[in-house]
């Protein structure tokens, strides 16, 4: 795919639709995670929009918080919290509940203790639809005494429980708040999905196809 102007985020056209109903999120994000130029283009904007943010360790959530939440701690240099759904962890944990985005509750668990008191935490998820599960994470790491340094998404969709995060908290997002992929992440549907193909996502190859480029209009 031929990148467009960093600013734009040139692949968030990479993200699929829904192809499988209502119990799935509203598109996948994943594509973004197997194609080189992609994630190391995703990872180096979220990093650099965290410069000056202090952070001790990252936490990621389950399940897909674990691949974005993995990668920017090893770009950090800082050590990886997994905060997993119930029932996954074989140590002692502390658990919440929380109403995920498709409005089922659930409980999620971490380690007891994770980290000393005052330790800065970045919580790290795929997408912040709601804010139900981010509101579950906080909860924990605050509980322990540790202190949220910050969120970190590949978009965070606005509504009142994220309007309150990002007055309390530094929040990051691939998808910068006011752009053209802010207003269609809120309206849960991208322009490029009108011409996606799954095979624009592929590792380069020699010879490869290479998708048309999309104006974001």
């Amino acid at each position: 795919m031929d990148k467009g102007p960093r600013d734009d985020r040139w692949y968030l056209r990479l993200m699929a639709p829904n192809t499988k109903g209502g119990r799935f999120a509203w598109l996948d994000p994943t594509s973004i995670y197997i194609n080189r130029a992609a994630f190391h283009d995703l990872l180096d904007d979220l990093h650099a929009d965290l410069e000056g943010i202090e952070i001790d360790v990252v936490a990621g959530l389950d399940a897909m918080g674990f691949v974005l939440g993995g990668a920017l701690a090893a770009r950090r240099g800082v050590g990886f919290l997994p905060i997993r759904k119930a029932g996954k962890l074989c140590v002692d944990t502390d658990s919440v509940a929380f109403t995920n985005y498709s409005g089922r509750t659930q409980d999620m668990e971490m380690r007891l203790p994770a980290f000393a008191p005052a330790t800065r935490v970045l919580l790290v998820d795929q997408w912040i639809e709601t804010g139900g599960t981010m509101e579950g994470a906080i909860a924990l790491v605050e509980r322990q005494k540790g202190r949220v340094a910050g969120l970190a998404a590949i978009a965070i969709e606005s509504t009142e429980r994220t309007a309150a995060f990002r007055e309390k908290y530094r929040c990051v997002s691939a998808v910068l708040p006011g752009s053209h992929w802010q207003r269609e992440c809120d309206a849960q549907i991208l322009s490029s999905f009108a011409e996606y193909r799954p095979e624009h996502a592929f590792p380069a190859l020699t010879g490869g196809s290479r998708p048309p480029p999309h104006d974001g209009s």
